[in-house]
This record gives structure tokens, C-alpha cells and sequence, in this order.
């Protein structure tokens, strides 16, 4: 036998990640034109409820249909669920039962942000605010200083629901919490970071000007309400009913001389659901079922009735299984699972939290993340050595471009996603996302050949 060089040997013994354009330079084109499309639905996505509605609109588009539990649906058919228009699961029947397992990719479309007190609006020497309760992981000092946007829903007490955009047309006013002068900052500046700009200092200025007329306490907190009332018809006691959310106004931008990368809000966790939810339209007769969802709360932990904590997943393949006349349990445990959420990118500028060689780079394809967590695998699921091989073979054999990754350095933090929630159903998963930076940022970047290889993934799971 003949003895290898040792180039020859590293060659086919060790292990290393290439930029996507070097492997294949096809992609910079497709990787492009994909994400034109994702740019309008992170643009129009700035909620939840914002994105819930897109996703059901582009289903809609594409032959989905309300699922009604109890019916009879064959392979090929398409259905979704609207979970109280916050979370939406996608599905398409495959040509095995449901027995035999479903394949699951499981996003988030909650993104860090602040919200609105129950009683939020207020008037302080003559200027009105809102006040503030943020929402997840955010560095608060981020967001003040820059324009803002207000989208939500109100239930007028005649039970009618009125949604409220302003701040993203270029005639509309946008909004802001203020910061600090820097000539005046010294006591701000002996603050420890977490704590420049406190929770309740986060007040969202409003207007300045008093209601004309009698002389009246509070008059620019009237003219507030008088605008509220006569362009949306609803009263201060109104407000205790509204989901009302503060989020950076302005669209999706091409980042970069070589418009490589997409900077905007919501990468975390829209784009995963973005490029899931154009692997799940595609999807025509799948071997498995397909369980696409979309899932709230995430950022706090995947509580509330719309999060993946909640039953309502378990609920949906339970009613396929009865719809089959098979065991639910045997569905959920043959069942696999991509819980599609972004990855913390090696940033050049911040080496030191990162361990280079247990990181994910931009342009280097969609991330396997074996375990996510804290200090000693902390709230992980932890995905099993067969399962990880069983995706990488997938990708594999599909030319899909990958990378794995942890999270940053042990000793420096961590985070979780929906994964430990969808296993603790007996689902094998494992985690699988776009690398980010800026991560939790008003402004994140993400590169768009990741986008793309993302996608693919996706798309090569579900087609399996």
C-alpha cells in the first residue's frame, strides 16, 4: 500500500470549514436572490402577531388550509393552526402514518423588545411618555437614542380590535427614550453597564405639546389621548387591553460595500422561521409529515399559551395520530426535530468570549449546535451523538453547507432555545440556525449566503 504524503493524510483525516463562495461560487447569486424576499418579510415582521400574519398569508398563498381536527386528510394536503394569532404551525401530510414519526423544525417569531405597561402614559413637565416593561435579553442602553416604532392591537371595550402601526412610513412620526448628554454623564459613567440606563428610565417620549383650550392638568397627556382617540376611537382605559410593542422603526438594510450581509431587527429568530417556512411551501409529497412551527415566547423562556412550554405542538400531532387511528406516543417518540434558532457568531472585534474552534462564522453555512446551555450544560437538551450523525450525513449527501458551534466560553454565560422544551415530548432534536451578530441588537447582521445554507437545510430535512 502506498505510504500518504502528509498533505495527503491532513487532507483526509483532519477537519476544516471553508467560506461558502470558495466551495461554490453559484451560491453568492442564489444566497442573493433568496434573501430579497426575506428582507420584505423581516421588514413588514416587527411582531409576533406581524409575523404570524405573514406566515399565514404566504400559506394561504400556497394552498394551506385551516385544519379542523377530526377530519380525514390525505398525503400531499396542506393545513395550518392559528395559535391566537401569536404562533402558527404549518403542516403537510406525508406518505408514512404518523406512527412512523413527524419531522418537526421549530422557530421563534418573539424577538427582544420593549413593551408597554398596562398603564403606560404619563406627563412629566410638560412632556408625555410611556412607560416601558423590556422584553427578553436586551443590553437596555441599545435602544435609546434611536427612532422607534409602535405596532399592536387594542380591544375596545365594544370588543372590536384595532391595530396600531406608527413609526416605519417615511410620513409617519417615530419615538424615542432619551440618553443622557455626554458633558453631563459622570455619575452615568460610574454605572456597571447592565445599569447606564435603568429599567424605568426606558420611557418612550411622545409629544410636547398642550392640548389648547381651558387651562388643564396633564394637557399634553391630552393631546396624546385626543390623537389615540380620534385616529383609532380608543380611551386610556383602553390601554389595560392592548398588546402595544417598541421596536426599531426602519427596514432591512444590505450591510456592506459587497451587500454580503443583512442588517436589520428580528434576525433572532425570523430568519429561521423565514427560511423554515420556505422549505415547508415547497415541500410537496413528503416521505414524513412536516410539523413547521412558529412559536411565541421563546425569549422569556417559552411560557404563555403560545409558547413551546405550553402543550399546543403535543396537541396538533395528537390529532393527526387520532386522524390515523395510531398512538400518539409512538408519534412523538420516532419523531425528530431541527429546533431552528440563530447562533452567536465569532465577532473579530470581541475575540476573547469566544473559543475559536468551538465558534460559527459568518459565510461558513448553516450551524449544528450539539448542546446550548450554561456553565455545566445548564438547561440543555444535549442532542445525542446518533441524531447529530444522522444530520450531518443528511447535509452531507444534499451539498449543504455547514459548521458547528457553541455557545462562547464556558465560564462566560449562555442561552437556550425552544430544543429542551420539544424533547422533553420524547422528540429527538437538535439545534440548527444562522449565525448572528449583534445578537439581541436593534441593528443585527446576518450574512446571506448563511440565509441561504439555511434554507437548504431546511429543505433537505423536510424532504428526507
Amino acid at each position: 500500500m502506498e505510504k500518504l504524503t502528509g498533505k495527503e493524510l491532513q487532507k483526509s483525516l483532519a477537519y476544516s470549514v471553508e467560506h461558502i463562495a470558495k466551495v461554490d461560487a453559484s451560491m453568492t447569486e442564489k444566497s442573493f436572490e433568496f434573501c430579497e424576499n426575506y428582507k420584505d418579510f423581516l421588514t413588514a415582521s416587527k411582531t409576533e402577531r406581524l409575523a404570524a400574519a405573514n406566515i399565514l398569508e404566504i400559506a394561504k398563498a400556497n394552498g394551506y388550509v385551516e385544519f379542523v381536527p377530526g377530519k380525514e386528510y390525505k398525503a400531499g394536503d396542506k393545513v395550518y393552526v392559528n395559535n391566537r394569532d401569536r404562533a402558527v404551525i404549518l403542516s403537510t401530510i406525508g406518505q408514512k402514518t404518523v406512527d412512523n414519526g413527524v419531522s418537526i423544525v421549530a422557530s421563534h417569531i418573539d424577538c427582544p423588545r420593549l413593551d408597554l405597561k398596562p398603564m403606560p402614559l404619563y406627563e412629566s413637565n410638560e412632556i408625555a411618555y410611556f412607560k416601558t416593561h423590556y422584553y427578553g435579553g436586551v443590553k437596555r442602553y441599545q435602544w435609546a437614542a434611536t427612532p422607534l416604532a409602535i405596532h399592536g392591537v387594542v380591544i375596545k371595550t365594544t370588543g372590536e380590535k384595532v391595530e396600531i402601526h406608527i413609526g416605519e412610513d417615511p410620513s409617519d412620526p417615530v419615538f424615542c427614550l432619551t440618553d443622557l448628554l455626554p458633558h453631563l454623564a459622570k455619575d452615568q459613567r460610574e454605572r456597571k453597564m447592565a445599569d447606564v440606563i435603568r429599567g424605568e428610565e426606558m420611557n418612550i417620549v411622545l409629544a410636547s405639546l398642550p392640548y389648547q383650550g381651558e387651562d388643564l392638568k396633564d394637557a399634553v397627556k391630552l393631546t396624546v389621548l385626543v390623537y389615540l382617540n380620534e385616529k383609532y376611537g380608543i380611551t386610556e382605559r383602553e390601554l389595560l387591553n392592548a398588546e402595544l410593542e417598541v421596536v426599531p422603526a426602519g427596514p432591512a438594510r444590505d450591510v456592506g460595500f459587497d451587500r454580503s450581509m443583512i442588517g436589520a431587527y428580528g434576525h433572532d429568530d425570523r430568519v429561521c422561521a423565514y427560511t423554515s417556512l420556505m422549505a415547508e411551501v415547497e415541500a410537496e409529497a413528503p416521505v414524513y409529515t412536516t410539523v413547521s412551527v412558529y412559536a411565541d415566547k421563546e425569549e422569556v423562556g417559552s411560557d404563555g399559551v403560545a409558547g413551546l412550554h405550553s402543550d399546543w405542538m403535543e396537541h396538533f400531532i395528537t390529532y393527526l395520530a387520532q386522524m390515523q387511528d395510531v398512538n400518539v406516543l409512538t408519534a412523538l417518540r420516532n419523531s425528530k426535530c431541527l429546533s431552528a434558532d440563530v447562533n452567536a457568531c465569532y465577532d473579530p472585534t470581541f475575540p476573547d468570549v469566544m473559543d475559536p474552534r468551538n465558534s460559527c462564522y459568518l459565510n461558513k453555512g448553516v450551524v449544528i449546535t450539539k448542546y446550548t446551555g450554561s456553565g455545566g450544560k445548564g438547561g440543555t437538551n444535549d442532542c445525542g451523538a446518533e441524531f447529530m450523525a444522522e444530520v450531518i450525513a443528511l447535509f452531507d449527501s444534499k451539498g449543504v453547507c455547514w459548521q458547528s458551534q457553541e455557545l462562547g466560553k464556558i465560564d462566560q454565560g449562555g442561552g437556550g432555545t425552544v430544543a429542551r422544551f420539544v424533547a422533553e415530548c420524547d422528540i429527538t432534536t437538535v439545534d440548527i440556525g444562522v449565525a448572528v451578530m449583534s445578537m439581541h441588537a436593534p441593528f443585527e447582521i446576518v450574512s446571506k449566503l448563511d440565509v441561504y445554507a439555511t434554507y437548504e437545510a431546511f429543505a433537505a430535512f423536510i424532504n428526507r
